[in-house]
């Protein structure tokens, strides 16, 4: 995903209440460490694969250090870390013991310390059992549409998102559901007194939550703000700097801020090689267009709109409407394939006044589409679907507001394409590198080797937690974005 969504969101009040004491364990509630256990493998799959090399092993055993000062009982046996194959800067966690983080958050990181914040924030959630009071409240079913879903973040109450949220997994409205902004803090203050604890730096909370910060400044600067649909959870929980702010001062009450492990060395040598934005194997997405190497396809979205790249699907957002891309094998008529398609997405639960179906060509893909209306909610529905070949069909999924039917998405739906051999080789996987200052290198230099076109210096700033002013080191180590060899 192109997004940085925004991590772990936390309140300003100072004082709350502890759930987790480390002098009195508590149990997990076995039914949710059994549900746990049986969704992981959907959760792995809906982001595209685990980690299970050397650096998944480095990730869980940060985990369980963490994890055993967190007053769980059997915290070893009962806790779990794994490390996702998904572009977007995440970390959740499910109740029952599961904890997950994006192989991108990753690659913003400096240092241990940094992923021990990480961990120890979302096994505090676990632990201070904030999962309860979530499904208890329920009050955002929006928050877990099929289109509106990014997992692990609260995408926004919009009217999108309330059509469709029927249709989506009882496994996915379990994880989606919203902390409270008391509850995040919470997980943030847990977060520091386990990684303390467990020997490191308690201002790697701090430089974390720096990092997301110039992390998403900088996708918001690179997309633009017309590009850029405010999610929901924007207006409800504070920003990254205000949080990182609260945590540098709850480090120096620990009296060991400054102090601890960092294990800078060892992290980077685990993160150097590592996949960065877009796996090509799920697709890629530079600017507006979408091209996926594999299934030799290529779309553009509208200008002001963003895309969110995931295993199964693409989500386009913007102000004036929503859209998903997905598709795959099928052996029948296109009508029956929309008729499918409308039926998943409202589980016959949302009414749908539809127009006639109708046949065009689109670059030589024959194709079929039909516009509904959402009568209830003020939506038109619009499913194109493109007959790719005998037994494959790809669509879009449209929301748009009453009226508008596919007139925002029109420039599209008109895209989608089919790319040459020579175009799905020309695309490489980015990978993290880890280099050492030598003389002569400066800030513009070595940004000049970063694997993109545009806001290179910026890019590596926020990569390294830099700024422009930031001296540069001889023997320092430093990230590189490079472009790596695709494995086919």
């Amino acid at each position: 995903m192109r997004t940085p969504i925004a991590l772990l969101a936390a309140s300003a009040a100072l004082a709350v209440p502890l759930a987790a004491d480390a002098q009195q364990a508590r149990y997990l509630n076995p039914r949710d460490v059994q549900e746990a256990a049986r969704q992981h493998a959907e959760v792995v799959d809906e982001f595209g694969g685990a980690d299970s090399g050397p650096r998944g092993a480095y990730v869980e055993s940060v985990g369980r250090r963490i994890a055993a000062f967190s007053g769980t009982a059997n915290a070893g046996q009962v806790y779990h870390f794994t490390t996702l194959n998904s572009a977007v800067e995440n970390a959740f966690a499910v109740p029952g013991g599961y904890v997950y983080l994006t192989r991108q958050l990753m690659g913003i990181m400096n240092d241990e310390s940094e992923l021990a914040f990480v961990v120890g924030h979302e096994t505090g959630h676990i632990a201070a059992n904030h999962a309860q009071a979530r499904k208890s409240a329920q009050r955002n079913s929006a928050i877990w549409g099929v289109l509106g879903a990014i997992l692990g973040a609260a995408v926004g109450n919009n009217a999108f998102g309330g059509l469709i949220s029927q249709g989506a997994s009882q496994m996915s409205k379990m994880r989606l559901l919203s902390f409270t902004r008391e509850q995040e803090y919470q997980a943030d203050v847990l977060g520091i007194r386990y990684m303390t604890a467990a020997g490191y730096d308690p201002n790697g909370s701090a430089t974390m939550l720096s990092q997301i910060t110039l992390s998403t400044a900088l996708e918001a600067r690179i997309q633009g703000k017309q590009s850029r649909a405010t999610p929901e959870w924007a207006s409800t929980h504070p920003l990254s700097e205000n949080r990182a702010a609260q945590a540098s001062q709850i480090a120096r009450q620990t009296g060991k801020a400054g102090s601890g492990l960092h294990n800078r060395d060892a992290f980077l040598a685990q993160i150097k090689g590592m996949t960065i934005d877009d796996d090509p194997a799920q697709g890629v997405i530079d600017g507006r267009i979408f091209t996926h190497p594999d299934l030799r396809l290529a779309f553009a979205v509208p200008t002001g709109f963003l895309m969110q790249n995931s295993s199964r699907k693409v989500s386009i957002q913007g102000s004036a409407g929503q859209a998903e891309f997905a598709g795959g094998q099928f052996n029948g008529r296109m009508e029956d394939y929309i008729y499918r398609v409308l039926q998943q997405l409202t589980e016959g639960r949302v009414q749908l006044a539809l127009g006639p179906m109708q046949r065009t060509t689109i670059n030589g893909i024959p194709a079929t589409y039909v516009v509904g209306r959402a009568e209830s909610s003020g939506l038109d529905v619009g499913v194109f679907a493109y007959q790719w070949d005998p037994n494959t069909i790809y669509h879009f999924v449209t929301l748009t507001r009453a009226g508008q039917g596919l007139a925002p998405f029109a420039s599209m739906v008109d895209s989608l394409r089919r790319i040459s051999p020579a175009e799905a080789v020309a695309i490489r996987p980015r990978v993290i590198d880890v280099v050492t200052v030598a003389r002569g290198d400066t800030i513009q230099s070595l940004a000049n080797r970063m694997a993109y076109r545009d806001f290179r210096v910026d890019r590596f700033l926020a990569l390294n937690g830099l700024t422009a002013n930031s001296p540069l080191v001889l023997g320092q180590k430093v990230k590189l974005v490079v472009y790596g060899t695709r494995r086919v």
